[in-house]
């Protein structure tokens, strides 16, 4: 038990050295807010405890050394002039009443039984002053940006905006260009189905090919529509262009199997070469499985029809009327059923012959149910050539 308390006692201290250097390593390298961070985890317990006492030192040497650093800083940036520097100089201000505020979190410290003094400094009119000038600044800038018919432009605007209402919230019309920015940002594409096949497509498939709520598509900078709306001024157009469609004949297949398997049907008993029945040594008959040839002829019977859409995918660019690129398009639906009877000893049967006989005959789908049937197939394919798409672009 001594041992233990000693080794525990042992790793305590170098536990100490090791955090001490570490942010002794931090201060004389300049990373005072990591040092500052560093000092106040171990000054979070038992503070006041003389071994504590480096700690609080090194917290006082990094925060004047910060300190100092933060005002030359903002010094320098004020004279430079530049309306770009009012967001460092504005985040300067936030770090430094931060990093006041998490020293106040673990005061009163002393140094040597005498209360340590830092001079903390109170930020909040400079806070004031230059979120209001970054505010400003930003807010012209995004507006200026929101004149500009591009695309990334408006983006742009949009980040700055937000980035506005994060530090300011409800500043001027701020939220109302935030929708603006976004809507003029937004690429908007009309979505049409053109039937090349000089066959009817069912209402159906045609509803749910356009039905873009199901393909979890749109994006934040991406819109697509079905029905053009009137008020907006799409960018794209993506054509599905139906060009064939070919659907099978309905055909029955039938195929005749014979099955043949010995099985144990039973006993008998076993019989000398004079027909007497054997005995064992107690004198009991003996008895031995009977064996015979089960014999089962199965009809197996395959329903199958097949549907194939044959279709482009178009993109255009509205804008600049013209194509961007096209992407083939080849969906299949097969209907396959596959049936079964039997005549003779099921016996006979192999395990998949059994799970076949469960089956039955089905109605074979119409046409238009293949077709629609079909467009599952398509949905994903288009899907993934949108993504797919979009991702390149």
């Amino acid at each position: 038990m001594k041992n233990f308390t000693l080794l525990a006692v042992l790793l305590l201290v170098l536990t100490s050295c090791v955090g001490r250097k570490q942010i002794e390593k931090q201060l004389n390298s300049g990373n005072y807010d990591q040092a500052i961070s560093n000092a106040l985890k171990k000054l979070e317990n038992n503070k006041d405890k003389k071994r504590k006492q480096d700690y609080i030192v090194m917290l006082q040497d990094a925060f004047y050394k910060v300190v100092e650093e933060n005002h030359n800083d903002i010094n320098h940036l004020k004279k430079d002039g530049n309306p770009e520097q009012y967001q460092n100089i504005f985040n300067i201000y936030l770090d430094m009443e931060d990093r006041q505020r998490a020293i106040k979190a673990v005061m009163p410290l002393h140094i040597n039984g005498k209360l340590l003094n830092l001079n903390f400094n109170n930020y909040t009119n400079s806070i004031v002053e230059y979120r209001a000038k970054v505010s400003n600044y930003k807010y012209d800038t995004a507006v200026s940006l929101m004149q500009s018919d591009n695309k990334i432009d408006n983006r742009n605007a949009f980040d700055t905006l937000e980035y506005i209402e994060s530090i300011n919230a409800n500043f001027r019309d701020v939220r109302q260009l935030i929708d603006v920015a976004h809507h003029q940002g937004t690429d908007y594409v009309i979505v049409e189905i053109e039937n090349q096949t000089q066959q009817i497509i069912p209402t159906r498939l045609q509803n749910d090919l356009l039905n873009f709520d199901t393909y979890g598509l749109n994006d934040f900078w991406t819109v697509y529509h079905a029905n053009a709306n009137n008020t907006i001024d799409y960018d794209y157009a993506m054509a599905l262009q139906l060009k064939r469609i070919n659907i099978s004949p309905e055909r029955i297949t039938e195929k005749q199997l014979l099955r043949q398997k010995n099985i144990i049907d039973g006993w008998e008993y076993v019989l000398d070469g004079n027909g007497n029945v054997v005995k064992d040594s107690l004198g009991n008959d003996i008895k031995q499985d009977k064996i015979i040839i089960a014999k089962a002829r199965l009809n197996e019977f395959n329903q199958f029809k097949s549907t194939q859409v044959i279709a482009n995918v178009v993109y255009s660019d509205l804008k600049q009327n013209q194509i961007l690129e096209s992407f083939p398009i080849n969906s299949e639906f097969v209907f396959d059923n596959l049936y079964a009877t039997v005549r003779g000893d099921k016996r006979a049967l192999t395990n998949e012959d059994v799970q076949i006989l469960k089956n039955r005959r089905l109605r074979f789908p119409s046409n238009e149910q293949m077709v629609f049937d079909t467009g599952e197939d398509l949905k994903l394919k288009l899907k993934n050539i949108i993504t797919r798409y979009s991702h390149r672009s």
